[in-house]
């Protein structure tokens, strides 16, 4: 009897251990740090500013987070980074702990093993070999905090490398001083993709600095500050074998003085106390969806996605509630945010954000407006209040439209709309020729179909608002606008096309390549791609075939097609499924058009087939660039069981839940649950749906009935219904006039 009552104690602590995990435990941070997903793996919170992480010191596209898990040396921690971009920027004050190393100019590395690295929310860990120092990082909302373990030696030293930087970016002024023997101030001042980059800093170290070396532009200087281009100092210590130096650094865009105040977030010196503050902070943001599985696989690669949509934006005013604006002066501001990558989660990740960040959407827009009101138009893609022009359109726009169309407060309705109307009659980016020919000609400017395509959706969005708005002229304005996509499409071949100013079709197009005559007529794509994207008027697309049927087929093909040998296509068109490329993001939409033709089984069979095939839980667990959020955001909507295929409507289009059972906590107090009854891999189709106990026949959900709170529950089977989503009436897109 003894023995089976400690067998069932046993049992019953073995079973809390299992089932007492929180959302934070099945978070990977190394998801996608291999591969071509450009993530990081370090210490950051939800929208932190600080996010420090290792740095490879390797130059290359696959480098630009700093950071790719195939390599085996570390030249430094670094306090800012992008999560998933093309593009490689910021790594700015990075920090190397050495020992018995002369003060240089000269890189340093050292090795390491994957074997010693851990990554969990908000905390980093790595064993330094060539140095027999043990690294740990942690961090606050805008202060980092290191723990490093070192050996016995004379000659410990923690280096700061301001001249260090990524592919283009370059260090045009840096500047290093010592207050006192434990607190250093500074600044990396820096061009390159962001072109106008500022990060001050303050040091408080727990020990005292036995010496301090600075080495300026390659130069030893003997004094306690100094300024160049590139500086390096190195902070040298004694220290006992397995003695710890604790050190924060506190982070401003604006001064010093914002930096020391940064350091006042951390208080004390207790780093295991900051590293279970930040894993806390992070369960109550990952706790808003709360899903059911026995598969932990897919535990992990979903709570890791919904992880990276909350990595971006990133808090941009300091503690002192400054920030640079756009014009480089510092201005007053409080929740600020940066780092917008708009071509991309305009289409998931921001649409999400109104059910999981719902208070913090105002912040963002607010954000713009800022970005608006000082630069005189919208953000396009803003790294540190910088526009960088990157990408196409002035998605902005669908973001703030989706915001006012759904109801929430907290910016100024009137402001906005004037502010988008500015975007769209502005006259760079093509956006003069745009207006002047009803489409951008191919021989006025690059890039012309899909600049044509995504101007025609956003200036719906803008049509959207005029609505509620009641301001009849413009809506008649840019409704009509909104069609211009019909000028670029040829319905004689089924694919959007470049058109040069004397209304021709190009002669030279090809549906494989991207350019034509030498120049990109499609951005990080081909028309195979780009030809779908008619988010507000799918049904203006489908009258462009003959058929129904015809409108399927070209949908059936799309993801059967083999494209001929090309060299013109960027790196970006990756996780390709015939000429479908999920791996970026024009495509994140296409597969849910089979439910606009009633064969949502269509739907189910592709997202299946994405969810399992091109995401997983390993370190190239993602296809394509994260994305500032978009790749996972399109994972973490779809393993609901939807997604918002026109991200402004307010509809969300039903695909196939990946989870038994999934609860969001809304901010407005409700829940909704989505149930998957019957859920296997064999019974991946829906046979029918019920809405809070209703039978619902719609293959998409409103967002305002999710904000009602209540269940939608999908009955699951290894066949589709008949009845589910095939009338016509059922169909998502119906409630939108063009």
């Amino acid at each position: 009897m003894k023995n089976s009552f400690r067998y069932t104690i046993l049992f019953l602590f073995l079973s809390t251990v299992t089932f007492a995990q929180h959302p934070v435990d099945y978070v990977n941070p190394f998801i996608g740090t291999g591969g071509h997903g450009h993530t990081y793996p370090g210490a950051v919170l939800p929208f932190g500013m600080v996010q420090l992480s290792p740095d490879n010191g390797t130059e290359g596209w696959d480098w630009c987070s700093g950071y790719n898990y195939s390599d085996s040396m570390i030249q430094g921690f670094s306090h800012t980074h992008l999560s998933g971009t093309g593009v490689g920027d910021l790594c700015d004050i990075s920090v190397l702990p050495m020992v018995n190393v002369q003060p240089t100019n000269e890189k340093i590395k050292s090795k390491f093993s994957h074997g010693t690295e851990k990554a969990s929310p908000g905390y980093y860990a790595v064993q330094l070999e060539d140095f027999n120092i043990h690294a740990e990082l942690t961090t606050s909302l805008r202060c980092g905090f290191h723990r490093y373990t070192f050996p016995k030696t004379a000659n410990a030293i923690i280096r700061f490398d301001l001249g260090f930087a990524i592919n283009y970016d370059r260090t045009v002024e840096s500047y290093f001083k010592k207050i006192n023997d434990s607190t250093f101030i500074g600044y990396r001042f820096s061009k390159g993709w962001a072109d106008n980059s500022k990060v001050y800093f303050a040091v408080r170290l727990n020990k005292p600095v036995k010496n301090l070396f600075l080495i300026s532009d390659k130069q030893t200087v003997n004094a306690s500050e100094t300024k160049a281009i590139n500086v390096k100092a190195h902070l040298q210590f004694s220290t006992a074998a397995g003695e710890q130096i604790l050190m924060k650094v506190g982070l401003s865009f604006a001064n010093i003085e914002g930096a020391l105040a940064s350091l006042k977030e951390i208080n004390g010196w207790d780093f295991d106390a900051q590293k279970s503050a930040a894993a806390n902070i992070w369960n109550k943001e990952l706790s808003k969806i709360k899903i059911t599985s026995d598969d932990l696989a897919f535990k992990q690669t979903f709570y890791t996605a919904l992880y990276h949509t909350y990595v971006e934006p990133v808090r941009f005013d300091d503690a002192l509630g400054n920030y640079k604006s756009v014009k480089g002066d510092v201005v007053n501001g409080t929740n600020i945010y940066t780092v917008q990558s708009l071509w991309d989660t305009f289409r998931a990740a921001n649409p999400l954000f109104t059910l999981t960040q719902t208070e913090r959407v105002p912040s963002i827009i607010n954000s713009y407006l800022a970005f608006y009101h000082q630069s005189g138009l919208l953000p396009v893609w803003d790294l540190h209040f910088n526009e960088t022009n990157c990408m196409t359109g002035y998605h902005s726009v669908p973001i703030i439209s989706d915001a006012i169309l759904k109801g929430i407060k907290g910016f100024d309705y009137n402001d906005a709309f004037e502010a988008m109307k500015k975007s769209a009659a502005q006259n760079i980016r093509g956006t003069n020729f745009y207006r002047q020919y009803g489409f951008l000609p191919q021989d006025k400017q690059e890039e012309s179909v899909t600049i044509t395509l995504e101007y025609a959706y956003d200036d719906w969005c803008i049509a959207q608002v005029a609505k509620r708005l009641n301001k009849t002229d413009d809506y008649k304005n840019f409704i009509k606008r909104s069609q211009s996509w019909k000028n670029v499409f040829d319905s004689t071949i089924g694919f959007a096309r470049p058109k040069n100013s004397d209304g021709k079709w190009v002669t030279s197009f090809n549906s494989f390549n991207q350019q034509v005559d030498g120049k990109n007529a499609f951005t990080e794509g081909n028309a195979w791609q780009h030809s779908w994207f008619m988010p507000h008027d799918v049904y203006g697309l489908m009258a462009k075939y003959r058929s129904k049927d015809d409108f399927k087929k070209k949908l059936d093909s799309l993801f059967i097609v083999e494209a001929p040998a090309s060299k013109d296509l960027p790196p970006d068109v990756t996780g390709l499924i015939g000429q479908y490329a999920h791996g970026n993001e024009p495509s994140h939409h296409i597969v849910y058009l089979y439910n606009y033709i009633g064969l949502p089984e269509k739907t189910a069979d592709m997202v299946h087939q994405i969810c399992t095939t091109l995401y997983s839980n390993k370190t190239d667990g993602l296809c394509g660039n994260e994305d500032c959020g978009q790749m996972s955001a399109w994972y973490v909507f779809s393993a609901l069981g939807f997604y918002p295929v026109n991200p402004a409507s307010g509809e969300y289009v039903i695909g196939v839940p990946s989870a038994d059972k999934a609860i969001l906590n809304l901010s407005n107090g409700k829940t909704f649950t989505v149930l998957a009854t019957g859920l296997s891999a064999s019974n991946k189709y829906i046979q029918k749906v019920k809405l809070n106990g209703v039978p619902y026949d719609r293959s998409y959900i409103a967002h305002a009935d999710i904000l009602k709170g209540g269940t939608i529950e999908f009955t699951m089977d290894e066949k589709p219904g008949t009845v589910w989503g095939r009338k016509d009436a059922d169909l998502p897109g119906k409630n939108f006039k063009q």
